[in-house]
């Protein structure tokens, strides 16, 4: 997989916490550069392990589903792009507090970072190159939820639903292009 394609499911994948990072920022108000930087750590290094979980658990049983990792790839990164299209369509308004302590965000970062696992099951299957892909989607997901929680004391919600649309868009061509690749391009 080349660095764009890692780049753009880096993207994808910290679109959820890009979008609670909005509204987080909403409802602190005016956070410190120390909160931007803590929900950056936290959404980050989540998004960072869970796919490394994910990509451990796939190499353990990728000899028994080789023959059709591709068509897995294609389904879980379907479903996730499609989820997260689904949520963002949802129009249901989310309420965070304004709290950036462990007990706030914790299942925020676990929440955001579930679909990261199963695109570290994929990864396995495509066999990435764990160690730069996982930092990548760390750093970035850092980035833009640190990042998040200012613009989103600025700017309000204006921004949420289309950051997980489009993250839902790229997952699924993603996984389209995948499939492609193996099957009718091959």
């Amino acid at each position: 997989m080349e660095f764009f394609e890692l780049f753009l499911i880096a993207l994808s994948l910290s679109m959820d916490a890009f979008a609670v990072s909005l509204c987080k920022g909403l409802s602190a108000g005016r956070p410190t550069p120390g909160q931007c930087l803590i929900c950056g750590v936290w959404f980050g290094g989540f998004q960072a392990l869970m796919p490394l979980i994910g990509f451990l658990l796939g190499v353990r049983f990728q000899g028994l589903i080789s023959s059709v990792d591709h068509w897995v790839a294609f389904v879980l990164l379907g479903l996730i792009g499609l989820n997260m299209i689904r949520e963002a369509l949802g129009g249901g308004e989310e309420h965070l507090d304004s709290s950036f302590g462990p007990r706030a965000m914790l299942p925020l970062a676990v929440a955001t970072s579930i679909d990261a696992l199963a695109v570290g099951v994929t990864f396995a299957f495509l066999k990435v190159e764990i160690a730069p892909a996982v930092s990548l989607i760390g750093v970035t997901t850092l980035v833009l939820a640190a990042a998040g929680v200012k613009i989103g004391s600025v700017f309000g919600d204006r921004f949420e639903k289309k950051a997980e649309l489009a993250g839902g868009a790229i997952l699924i061509l993603m996984g389209v292009k995948i499939l492609l690749e193996h099957t009718v391009l091959a």
